[in-house]
């Protein structure tokens, strides 16, 4: 089982140092999650019932891939990801460049999580087509992965047309690309293109187990392996040894924890609300935890 720390809503400064701590205390993965701008958006969000944001203007979203970069010079074997970019607000090559030269710094650790995304408004402003969005990742997907493959390559699709053309640097290997959302679609893209499918909510066993399932069921569709996919899955379970244990049985590689989260009032009197408290659970996190795993 893999234990990726989510850090969501993680004040700037704080990422530098948490990377460090991530690696000392056995995270596999640190990821950050990716927003343009706040707006009073028309566009309902979709991961809460009134459909409201759960932040305010104030909140921090660096940018991934400076963070990322930030990040990988202080570390040496954590991995990186987006949870998730939203790669079709943007163009396809500041997406490749990006990415490749993220890659590249770091050694190749970085795992690319995208998604659709939901922000009407960020399109907007970045000037790419909202309604076509899901159409364009299916087209940008394995033409990000010719363009990091190296060499002069060309594509003509419905989106996106150009070449012959190259982009360097490239990553010495293959960029992962997992798959976000629980929508039938992103479960269908995941298991039709993606290298691995990643939660971003809180699931419950029985929602993991429909989950799960629908992900086998597409995979036979097209006709690959039920073990083709790596699942990240952030679980609605107290941290526990065994629990992890089971959901690894069932097929899950991976999940996401954000330890501060669960912070006893022992904890927070102690360290208040800051990094000092972000340090403490996970370092209690990785004893209690990952140490048992």
């Amino acid at each position: 089982m893999q234990f990726w720390l989510g850090a969501s809503f993680v004040e700037t400064d704080q990422f530098v140092e948490l990377a460090r701590v991530s690696e000392r205390c056995g995270f596999h993965t640190l990821t950050l999650s990716d927003h343009i701008f706040y707006a009073d958006f028309d566009s309902p969000y979709p991961y809460s019932e009134t459909g409201a944001p759960r932040w305010d203007a104030e909140t921090h979203w660096p940018d991934v891939w400076v963070t990322i970069g930030a990040m990988a010079a202080v570390t040496s074997t954590l991995r990186f990801a987006p949870n998730v970019y939203v790669a079709p607000a943007r163009d396809l090559f500041t997406v490749a460049k990006q990415v490749s030269t993220a890659a590249v710094l770091s050694g190749d650790r970085v795992t690319f999580g995208v998604g659709v995304g939901w922000c009407k408004e960020e399109f907007v402003q970045t000037g790419q087509d909202f309604h076509t969005r899901g159409r364009r990742l299916d087209e940008m997907i394995p033409a990000l992965r010719e363009l990091w493959a190296g060499g002069t390559v060309e594509h003509h699709g419905a989106h996106f047309d150009y070449g012959p053309l190259s982009i360097s640097p490239v990553p010495a290997r293959p960029v992962p690309f997992f798959v976000g959302g629980d929508s039938e679609a992103a479960l269908r893209r995941a298991a039709r293109i993606g290298d691995g499918w990643m939660g971003n909510r809180v699931y419950t066993e029985e929602q993991l187990d429909e989950i799960l399932a629908a992900l086998r069921r597409h995979l036979k569709e097209y006709g690959r392996p039920e073990d083709a996919l790596e699942i990240i899955a952030p679980l609605a379970v107290m941290p526990d040894a065994g629990t992890y244990r089971r959901f690894a049985d069932k097929g899950v590689t991976g999940t996401l924890a954000a330890p501060w989260w669960l912070a006893t009032p022992e904890e927070k009197a102690e360290h208040g609300d800051g990094l000092a408290l972000k340090i403490a659970t996970m370092e209690r996190f990785a004893e209690e935890v990952i140490a048992e795993m």
